[in-house]
């Protein structure tokens, strides 16, 4: 099968929506399948074998924006695609199921971008409600081009479907369990990155993402406060000063100062990425936008208990008190609660770490890329139907 995937990010980005498509372009080579990559230049011409196309673009909030010129319908008409996939379609994406809807190609929609959620938080009142509703009418317009639009999570697939976006149906996402694995906390690099963030034997509390006002992190300032942690945040973005400012106002406001600063270690990748989860004893989600959450299966794939937000993708990857613990997003003091109870019962940490590890095993990125191929021609079939 040859594939064009059109998506809205891609390298040298890192993101959600980057990590999917580059997963799923080396998932589909190994199945035996071509893939063209269309994405926001600069990109690299090739990833993995699998060749790129980057296409005009503009800079919005630091991120590259694929502009839909005419470039776009050069490269899929030179491909000739027999399937489409619009990775978190919004611009390019949004043309590009337009021109395979025109053309006959048969299209599928992967929804990964929770965006009527995030205008609302940024805008004010009824400007951000009026901003979510014009953003809904957009999904409902864009997706109607597609002939499956595929949500990664229970509780997306049914706000998809009352926000009335048709063909809808569910695909999760793959783990990368050979990069991430607790095998990484026998590694001299993370017991030397241990000891230098845990010099009294701390409980090491982590985050892993971008540091965006939509990611609520923020809300970390309700655990720095936790006697005898320390906190670990991987990312970067443009709340970075924000969230550094409060929570080292939150461990400083503490009586005595009995836990050291909060740490930034910055964007990561790779092994050294993987190493920085090895590195945590809690894993700790803040989000409640979130359509999926990568994160906490690359954490659960590291052994590690994970807290997130009741609301959103967490409900799917997180079974509570099995795997990890929910909580109420809408009660304060509940996510210190929650984390606090861990802290103090390491048993109870590694029970929920060794859960979590077990219910991933299965979720490879190459198993999840053939459930995918099955999407395909499921729209396929459907395009068929109505060419008939």
């Amino acid at each position: 099968m040859r594939v064009a995937m059109v998506t809205e990010s891609f390298l040298p980005t890192l993101n959600g929506v980057t990590t999917s498509v580059c997963r799923v372009a080396q998932s589909l080579r190994a199945l035996g399948h071509e893939a063209v990559i269309l994405a926001p230049g600069p990109a690299p011409a090739t990833f993995e074998g699998v060749a790129v196309r980057g296409l005009p673009s503009v800079t919005v909030r630091q991120f590259p924006t694929g502009v839909p010129t005419p470039a776009l319908r050069r490269a899929l008409d030179e491909f000739a695609p027999d399937v489409v996939h619009a990775a978190s379609p919004f611009v390019l994406g949004a043309r590009a199921l337009q021109l395979a809807d025109r053309g006959g190609t048969p299209a599928v929609a992967i929804y990964q971008t929770d965006m009527p959620s995030y205008l609302r938080q940024h805008g004010p009142g009824p400007l951000g409600a009026g901003a979510a509703s014009a953003a809904w009418r957009w999904i409902r317009r864009m997706h109607a081009h597609a002939d499956l639009t595929l949500a990664p999570s229970l509780p997306t697939l049914e706000e998809l479907r009352s926000h009335g976006i048709p063909r809808t149906d569910l695909w999760a996402r793959g783990v990368d369990t050979g990069q991430f694995s607790r095998r990484w906390r026998d590694d001299p690099r993370t017991a030397e990155l241990r000891r230098a963030l845990a010099p009294g034997g701390e409980v090491l509390l982590g985050y892993v993402g971008r540091l965006a006002p939509e990611k609520e992190v923020w809300r970390l300032a309700e655990v720095a406060t936790i006697p005898g942690t320390r906190l670990v945040v991987v990312g970067d973005g443009p709340a970075r000063a924000l969230v550094g400012a409060r929570l080292t106002e939150a461990v400083a406001s503490m009586p005595g100062r009995p836990n050291r600063s909060p740490v930034f270690l910055g964007r990561r990748s790779g092994d050294d990425l993987a190493r920085a989860y090895a590195v945590l004893d809690v894993f700790v989600h803040t989000g409640t936008r979130e359509t999926f959450g990568q994160t906490l299966q690359e954490a659960a794939a590291t052994g590690l208990p994970v807290v997130a937000p009741a609301r959103g993708g967490p409900l799917d990857l997180v079974d509570h008190g099995r795997r990890g613990l929910l909580f109420d997003p809408d009660r304060p003091g509940s996510l210190h609660d929650h984390v606090d109870a861990l802290v103090g019962d390491r048993g109870w940490r590694e029970r929920l770490g060794d859960e979590a590890e077990r219910a991933v095993r299965g979720r490879s990125w190459e198993a999840l890329t053939a459930r995918l191929v099955g999407h395909y021609d499921t729209a396929r079939a459907s395009r068929s139907r109505v060419v008939a």
